[in-house]
Parts: structure tokens; sequence; C-alpha cells
């Protein structure tokens, strides 16, 4: 089991590298525009995570749901997983390495990382696979400089669906976790941008 964690943890840490290093290494040339269906996809997404966030608003208490980053990457808010899976993988890295950058520059920003699953298996275990899924983020966020502080993680397993339909899409649409950007009680949030 330790040689696991170890193996999983340097695994962790090339796959990060390996997504910095090409973050790195990128061209300066324009990027072509992007097609609409691309961009309403990825408004939607980020939409769609900020209206479920809304609705369950008031879990904290003593934080308030910010609109946090905007920009490129930063305006995705979920990372998705296989299915029992913990790992991040794909777009996934790429996205909690944004984050990270975002969050260990902005030290007073805070985060919330909420686990879900799709509806397969007991409550106790996705519950357990949610968790693990949001310890996933919250590790990777560490190892790229975000600070203890500034993170919190909830499960909610399979409770809060993104979508309720009862197949393959649903269900992938379901295996996630959603960042959700806080800021300390008693400051202004930062209204949402156009």
């Amino acid at each position: 089991m330790a040689q696991q964690r170890c193996i999983y943890k340097i695994v962790m840490l090339l796959a990060m590298a390996v997504t910095l290093a090409v973050a790195g290494c990128r061209s300066t040339s324009p990027k072509p525009p992007a097609s609409p269906s691309s961009e309403a996809n990825a408004g939607a997404q980020s939409e769609g995570a900020n209206a479920a966030n809304a609705a369950g608003g008031g879990a904290l208490g003593s934080q308030e749901e910010t609109a946090g980053p905007q920009a490129g990457l930063l305006a995705t808010r979920i990372v998705y997983f296989d299915f029992d899976s913990a790992v991040i993988q794909g777009q996934g890295v790429a996205v909690v390495a944004a984050h990270a950058k975002y969050l260990a520059g902005n030290p007073q920003a805070r985060v919330r990382l909420e686990g879900n699953t799709d509806e397969r298996g007991s409550r106790e275990y996705n519950i357990g696979l949610g968790d693990r899924r949001a310890q996933s983020v919250r590790r990777a966020l560490l190892l790229q400089g975000v600070s203890e502080g500034q993170l919190t993680t909830v499960s909610y397993g399979e409770e809060r669906p993104a979508d309720p339909g009862h197949d393959e899409a649903a269900w992938a649409k379901n295996r996630r976790v959603e960042i959700v950007y806080l800021t300390p009680a008693g400051q202004p949030a930062t209204p949402p941008k156009p």
C-alpha cells in the first residue's frame, strides 16, 4: 500500500512537471478563433457549475461564493474522472495546473473542492469516492504551491448530479470535482463578469 502511494505521488509529480513544461514551451503565435460550439460548451460548463454552486451556497455559512477568475482554463471549474477512479487525467491536469498557478499567486483566494460521483455504487462508497477525488485535486494543488489554508474539501457522492440521466453520458458528467471560489466573510464578493 505504501509503495502504491509512493508510485502514485511520483506519477502525479511527473504528470504535473510535463504539463508545466509543455505550458512553458508554448509558442507565442496567435491561436485560431475557437469555434462557437466549443466556446458555448466551455461557458455552459462554467455557468452550470456556478448555478449548481449558487443553489448550495449556504452550506459554509462563514464564507460566500464568488465568481473567481474568468479567463482561459481558469473559466473551467470542473475536473472529470473515469469510472471508479480518483486519478486526474487529460484536460483535468491542465485545469488543475491553471488553478494552482492562480491560487499560488493570490494567497487571499480560497476554494472548496466538491467531490461528486455517478449514481452507481452504494451511498457510502460514493461518499468515499467523492472524497478521494476531492483529495486528489487537493494534493495536486498543494504540490504546485497552493497553501493548505486556501483549500477545503467536501464530498457529495451521488447527491448532487450535474445530469439526472441514467446512461453513460450522464454518468460521465457526474464523475467530477467542482472548484468553487470563496471569499472570507466580511469581504465583498467579486461580481460575476458578463
